[in-house]
Order: C-alpha cells, then structure tokens, then sequence
C-alpha cells in the first residue's frame, strides 16, 4: 500500500497480561515473606520460590509481545497473523460470509506461543463480528464454526476480501479484538490477543499463491502465507 502510517506501541510485554502479572507477582512476594519469618526451616520458603518462579516464567513467556515489522512490499502479501503452525491448507466452502469457495489457512497457536494477533493484509475493515460458542479442541475440523470466536472481515486496497477469524480452544476462554468496523488496518497493527491455546483462520479468495505447507512453523506478522492474485 505504498507508504503506510504506523501506529504501532512499543511494547515487550502484553498489555493483556500486565496486570495478570504484577497482581500474581505481588500475591506470590506476600507468600515468600510470610513463609520466611514464620517457619525456622528455610525449605518451604525456596521450595515455593523455586515453584513460583517457574510457574511464573511460563506465562510471561505466554505474554511476550515481540516488536516487529515486516520487511518489505506488503501489496498482495498475506502475513500469518499469529505465532504457531500450519494445521490447515485446503479448500473449503464459506457459508457465513462468502457463500462460495475459498483459501482457508489455519494456524494454531500453543500455550508456549506469542498470542498477540497480527492483521494478516493490508486494507480497511468491513466489520468485527463476535460469536459465541464451544471450546473444542482448536486443531479439531468443527472448531472453526462450533468454538466462540472473533470475525474481522477485511478488503484490500484492490478490493479483495479477506476473512481472519479468531477462535478460543480447549483452554482459551478470552478472545480480545482491537480491530474496529471501517478503521483502516495495515499488517505490523495488532488485531488481537487470545488467552491460551487457539487457533487463527485465514479465508482468501480461490486463486492466491499459498506459500506455506501442513505442519510449517509461523511466526506473526513475519512469515509469508500467500500472495493474494493480482
């Protein structure tokens, strides 16, 4: 799209997951001092700093919220728009939206991912549209029309249309979409967070060059899904 104005906030950690957090933080360092002076044997005290520590770890890991641009023509280019792997790469008929066939590429992201959501094209959205639903397991086939989910409908500057669809899995029960109706997007933005193990639908128009394969490593905003056709 040429020259693209950036509204990117530089941030490392998530802000879904700052107060998260901290409150987990601060409830753990209220633990720690109690066990400290109130047992003469150190060990519980090492014992849940060793546990806490750990366990904590783990989810700032989960809210790492890596700085990135693409590098690059975005014109015709569709990014994964999140870090995971490819579980899907077929043809599919879209009955909701599209009433026709079209590209589906799905990406699953598991606890161990970055779980910020990148808009996967360049363009305007349509609408945002929120569905609630059940928790399969987000790699399962009937996930992406049973499972709660989050659709951002969005047309390019040549005026194709490009669904991307955010569902929660088995463990995910928190869909957060920053997208809003007739804004305009731009791949590097932020489209979104989940919380936990999920999956990301990419719908595009029959026709465009798919340039991953099943089972392929993603990384958001980064790796190259498909070129849109001209």
């Amino acid at each position: 799209m040429g020259e693209k104005i950036k509204k990117l906030k530089k941030i490392r950690i998530h802000r879904e997951g700052t107060n998260t957090l901290m409150a987990t933080l601060l409830i753990a360092a209220a633990i720690a001092v109690a066990l400290w002076f109130v047992f003469d044997n150190k060990v519980p005290f090492w014992l849940f700093v060793t546990v806490f520590s750990a366990a904590w770890f783990v989810v700032l890991n989960f809210y790492r919220c890596p700085i990135r641009y693409f590098n690059g023509d975005t014109d015709n280019i569709v990014v994964a728009p999140a870090d995971g792997k490819v579980v899907v790469v077929e043809e599919v008929e879209e009955h909701e939206y599209f009433h026709d066939k079209r590209q589906m590429i799905s990406i699953f992201m598991s606890p161990f991912n970055v779980h910020a959501n990148w808009f996967p094209v360049d363009g305007k959205v349509l609408f945002v549209k929120h569905q609630d639903g059940n928790y399969h397991k987000a790699w399962l086939p009937k996930a992406s029309e049973e499972n709660e989910r989050a659709d951002v409908m969005i047309e390019t500057p040549t005026g194709q249309q490009v669904l991307c669809r955010q569902i929660a899995g088995a463990m995910a029960r928190r869909i957060v979409t920053y997208a809003k109706d007739n804004e305009d997007c731009y791949i590097d933005e932020h489209l979104g967070f989940i919380k936990l193990g999920s999956r990301v639908d990419v719908y595009l128009p029959l026709g465009s060059e798919v340039c991953v394969k099943m089972g392929q490593p993603t990384t958001g905003d980064q790796t190259v899904i498909a070129k849109l056709k001209v």
